[in-house]
């Protein structure tokens, strides 16, 4: 079976004071799919992707990563298999370089100090960061930070990448960059977003979720097209997928008016310019 799998079966998880967070979840993403996590504040995204690398037990059922169960004894494999990028990049950048910061995964997993320089050299390749390679962490501009952050993930070479809003607090030039950069990995990818236009361009499948459960699972476009679940979880169609709302407004305002022919006032006024 692929190492690249994941799956939840009915995975349920209440926080220490009782709150249900997760309600009896199952999905199962293939080998090189990338998938979206998206539902309003609340709806359990960011619990559910802690535990597909074990950050969070969960109180009942289970995730798989490939054959693998996560549980205690498999927490170290599955750690290596699978990259959680936080949402705030600040939470994984504590050393005081950028290479020091990168480094620090493969250097955990006792790789050779030849092998962790090779690693650290090839993820900030990739995410276009070798030039700051020996910046301190908290100079960084946040679009800087995120890719920092995802060189960390890429240098301890998992086979799954799995990213808490990648482009939540980026300004447009950032988020542009970071999404070219996403587009081009061929992991098994898993995205939580409010950025519903990021992962209409990005992620062919897309998981709702409410109330710490599954609403809806599905081709992006499908799901995005269905008003009504749309407005049952608190989410818009994203902008490149609604109506231009001048153009809205205008063809209310002609629907809506006393019914004279537009094509034939227009010809009028036409008329008489000349």
């Amino acid at each position: 079976m692929s190492r690249h799998l994941v799956e939840a079966r009915d995975l349920a998880y209440d926080y220490p004071d009782g709150t249900r967070a997760l309600g009896g979840i199952s999905f199962r993403i293939a080998h090189g799919e990338a998938v979206a996590i998206v539902g309003a504040n609340g709806a359990g995204k960011s619990t559910l992707i802690h535990h597909l690398n074990g950050h969070l037990s969960a109180t009942r059922g289970e995730v798989r990563i490939g054959d693998v169960p996560i549980t205690r004894d498999t927490l170290p494999a599955i750690r290596r298999r699978v990259g959680l990028v936080f949402q705030d990049a600040d939470d994984q950048l504590f050393m005081p370089t950028v290479f020091d910061d990168v480094a620090f995964g493969p250097a955990n997993q006792g790789l050779p100090a030849d092998e962790v320089a090779r690693r650290v050299d090839g993820a900030l390749l990739r995410v276009g960061m070798a030039a700051l390679r020996d910046k301190p962490p908290y100079r960084l501009s946040g679009g800087e930070k995120k890719r920092v952050a995802i060189a960390g993930v890429l240098a301890m070479a998992p086979d799954v990448l799995v990213i808490d809003e990648p482009t939540g607090g980026l300004d447009p030039h950032a988020r542009r960059q970071l999404l070219r950069l996403l587009a081009e990995f061929t992991h098994t990818r898993i995205f939580t977003s409010h950025d519903l236009d990021m992962v209409l361009e990005l992620c062919p499948r897309t998981i709702v979720l409410a109330r710490g459960r599954v609403m809806a699972d599905g081709p992006t476009r499908e799901v995005f097209t269905d008003d009504a679940l749309l407005r049952e979880c608190r989410l818009e169609r994203p902008l490149a997928m609604q109506s231009c709302p001048l153009c809205s407004a205008v063809r209310r305002k002609q629907e809506e008016g006393d019914g004279t022919d537009h094509h034939v006032d227009r010809g009028r006024s036409r008329a008489g310019l000349r």
